[in-house]
């Protein structure tokens, strides 16, 4: 059951556990800022004009290539 919890999705993708926690650390982190970029853009419109939207098209092309397949986009 642990493996199935920790391991198997990672194993997957042909990651290890702390490979995988890195990268999803790093989307997290990256979507995070983008987020709060596009809350000031909200308020102040001359700001970050694009930030978000080239921190989520940066994150889905880096997606697509760790694993090796196209994500289709929604």
């Amino acid at each position: 059951m642990l493996d199935r919890i920790f391991a198997a999705h990672p194993r997957s993708l042909g990651e290890s556990y702390f490979t995988h926690q890195r990268a999803a650390f790093h989307y997290a982190a990256s979507l995070l800022l983008a987020g709060m970029a596009a809350a000031v853009h909200g308020v102040f419109p001359c700001l970050f004009g694009t930030t978000g939207s080239r921190t989520v098209a940066r994150l889905h092309s880096d997606m697509a290539a760790r694993t090796g397949r196209r994500i289709p986009a929604a």
